[in-house]
């Protein structure tokens, strides 16, 4: 099991800090969240929360996904950075694996690109991007991503995006690692096809976990590609002891993301910087150097 601290919303000059605390105590990697806007307005209900609410996210700061990884990765030798999960389909898809790839080569191969759609149409409103037809537009972005970031001509022909053939430099010099989000059955088959899986919850228990991986498994196997590697993230929050992580290690977790408050607060953070530290250090005693 690797660990990867998830703290997010959290005041700006907190990130580095703590992306070092963690390096320094043994984690793997730092998860980072995306949003791009906060719509005054929205009929839309929150896919995270139990009521559907997203009074939560107002006046939260959210630094630019791609701009904190290489913040992160920049400060840290060792962290794995992991968008959780970046709105893929709102964005030009050339831009983001211009940024990937970069990202991916400054840090030696300790990006991993976690990706999404977006719960809120107002995303791609304000982007200038049709809502309709998203997911096969996500496909298509995940196809130019991946085949610009392996290196060379790359050309593609698409319903959304057309390419003569093209080329990045700098690219990483191992494949970039490509992990969906979502709670579909689409996301699930799409995750099938590519690196790995980011688990955000369902019903917040290992039941909802386990049929999840089922699931997965399944369509890996209908893939053929089941002889890949393979990684599945699944945060969780709060008290987290070992046989928690047991339990989700036997259900096929490789990777877990910590946090130790309720993200999903409706106030502000206000707790300081070194209790978060004391936290991370204490979870790693009691965990992470016992497993």
């Amino acid at each position: 099991m690797r660990f990867h601290y998830a703290e997010s919303m959290t005041a700006v000059a907190n990130y580095i800090p703590l992306a070092q605390a963690a390096e320094a105590s043994g984690y793997a990697g730092f998860t980072i969240p995306d949003s791009l806007i906060y719509p005054k307005s929205s009929d839309t209900s929150y896919s995270y929360t139990e009521d559907g609410g997203r009074e939560f996210l107002e006046n939260k700061p959210f630094i630019e996904s791609f701009v904190l990884a290489t913040a992160i990765g920049t400060a840290t030798k060792t962290l794995e950075m992991t968008t959780n999960v970046v709105k893929l389909p709102v964005r030009p898809p050339l831009y983001s694996a211009k940024l990937a790839s970069s990202i991916a080569a400054l840090t030696g191969n300790r990006f991993n690109l976690g990706v999404g759609l977006s719960v809120w149409p107002e995303d791609y409103a304000v982007m200038g991007v049709p809502y309709e037809k998203r997911g096969k537009r996500f496909d298509e972005c995940i196809a130019i991503v991946r085949g610009l970031c392996a290196g060379g001509y790359f050309e593609f022909h698409g319903e959304f995006y057309e390419l003569p053939p093209v080329k990045l430099n700098p690219v990483p010099d191992k494949p970039l690692p490509i992990l969906i989000g979502g709670f579909s059955d689409a996301a699930h088959k799409r995750a099938a096809h590519n690196d790995g899986f980011m688990y955000a919850g369902g019903d917040g228990g290992t039941a909802d976990l386990a049929n999840v991986v089922s699931k997965i498994t399944q369509y890996r196997t209908e893939a053929g590609t089941l002889d890949r590697p393979f990684r599945i993230f699944a945060t969780a929050m709060g008290a987290i002891d070992l046989d928690v992580v047991k339990r989700h290690e036997d259900l096929g977790v490789t990777d877990m993301p910590v946090a130790f408050r309720n993200l999903y607060a409706v106030e502000e953070d206000s707790q300081p910087l070194q209790q978060k530290i004391d936290d991370l250090n204490r979870f790693a005693d009691e965990v992470i150097a016992k497993i």
